[in-house]
């Protein structure tokens, strides 16, 4: 499947939403993300796209008969391509579709957010080779990366039930950690909060059990991206993790965005898959040519904080790490080809997490346990407070972009949560 530009990319295009034309939306006409939103908090959601601080209902809009998200998301790469012009060509300056479209338009401050869609199942990959390096170094100084890692895309199933929207906080998990190796392990709440800086792979075509998906038709099963935070508890992941890795360290709360941003609004984003010098080349199964010219996505991606003391100061959240997808060292369709290379069948609204993304420079770190390499040095924060790892009060931000000249900036919206004080554990 080959992505090429058209006119929904035009940076010149306009539209009549008057916030769209803002310089630091994330939402302008070139982007057109889809999510699902509610007038009322339990009301069925409507699928909805996201245009400056609107968002256009475009069922009301008469643009689609289909309500459920799930099911648009298997619509046809061509069909969904032919969605996104009619969306465009109605909300561009001059459009004769104005009125009819005004009419099913809301303030997205006025509605209720949901998650873009229904998720199913949640698979998490370690794409970031620098972040798996860095947690390599602290827990296993000699052998920081295993000899498979740059074979076989790590990753493994989590928690589906647990995948909360943003805006929505959540208590601090308890479990079992050991700080003393003579003593017993205790039953108690996390002392290592973190966060982990992801991007979320939405699948929308689906495949059959038994049936591999190939790389030329990899990315064809993918929706769009969204903002994702692998919440993590470092102390109960760290007792409990061998021999089969991350349990009731991560499933206790994991963060999605609510806007889907498509393959076709990151068209003008990508960028050549190429591996450092001495890196092996992947195997043919991982391979594509497409892949090789194209298969990266040049995503700007940041982490904020904001602590309790910093709101009741009015001060503005704090950017923490700035990071680059196009770093990772597997792409998207790699992820799908790996993940059904078995014969495991997709299903529309499977989401698969990146990994924490991590670049190669302290300020590229996209978890706090590389920040503050463990909780050995702490972060001075700019109102004098430390962090090592996260406390009560706390609010994360995810943020993410792609901007290059040319083109019109687009981003993902936000991804955020606030740590509340555990309500189990001794």
């Amino acid at each position: 499947m080959t992505l090429l530009l058209d006119a929904t990319h035009d940076p010149e295009l306009k539209s009549w939403v008057e916030s769209a034309q803002a310089p630091d939306t994330d939402f302008p006409i070139q982007n057109l993300p889809f999510g699902r939103f509610s007038l009322e908090p339990d009301a069925t959601p409507r699928i909805g796209v996201a245009i400056g601080d609107a968002v256009l209902d475009i069922v009301g809009a008469g643009l689609i008969e289909e309500t459920d998200m799930n099911r648009l998301m298997q619509w046809p790469v061509e069909r969904r391509k032919s969605l996104r012009s009619a969306i465009s060509q109605g909300l561009c300056l001059g459009s004769s579709s104005r009125a009819r479209f005004s009419k099913a338009m809301y303030k997205q401050s006025a509605v209720h957010l949901h998650l873009p869609c229904k998720v199913g199942d949640y698979t998490d990959f370690y794409t970031s080779i620098e972040h798996a390096t860095a947690v390599g170094k602290l827990f296993r100084p000699e052998n920081p990366l295993f000899p498979n890692y740059r074979w076989v895309p790590i990753g493994y199933h989590g928690r589906a039930s647990s995948l909360i929207i943003s805006g929505r906080n959540f208590h601090r998990p308890a479990g079992q950690h050991r700080t003393d190796p003579d003593q017993p392990p205790v039953l108690a709440p996390s002392k290592k909060l973190d966060f982990e800086l992801e991007l979320g792979i939405v699948i929308g075509g689906e495949s059959s059990l038994g049936q591999g998906v190939a790389m030329a038709d990899a990315e064809a099963h993918i929706f769009g991206l969204t903002l994702l935070n692998d919440w993590s508890a470092r102390d109960i992941q760290a007792w409990e993790y061998q021999p089969l890795g991350p349990f009731l360290g991560k499933n206790f709360a994991t963060t999605l965005s609510p806007w889907m941003v498509t393959l076709d609004a990151l068209a003008p984003f990508r960028k050549a898959f190429k591996r450092s010098e001495g890196e092996p080349q992947p195997l043919s199964y991982l391979d594509s040519a497409q892949n090789s010219a194209s298969g990266a996505l040049d995503i700007v991606m940041e982490v904020y904080l904001q602590t309790a003391a910093m709101r009741v100061a009015g001060m503005p959240e704090e950017r923490l790490s700035k990071a680059h997808y196009a770093d990772a060292y597997w792409t998207p369709a790699q992820l799908v080809a790996h993940h059904t290379v078995n014969g495991c069948n997709l299903q529309s609204g499977d989401v698969f997490g990146t990994g924490t993304i991590s670049g190669k420079g302290p300020s590229e770190s996209g978890s706090l346990l590389e920040l503050s390499q463990g909780g050995a040095s702490a972060l001075r924060l700019s109102n004098g407070q430390t962090r090592t790892f996260l406390e009560d009060g706390d609010t994360i931000i995810l943020k993410a972009y792609c901007a290059r000249p040319g083109h019109q900036r687009i981003g993902f919206g936000e991804c955020r949560a606030t740590i509340l004080p555990s309500q189990c554990g001794a």
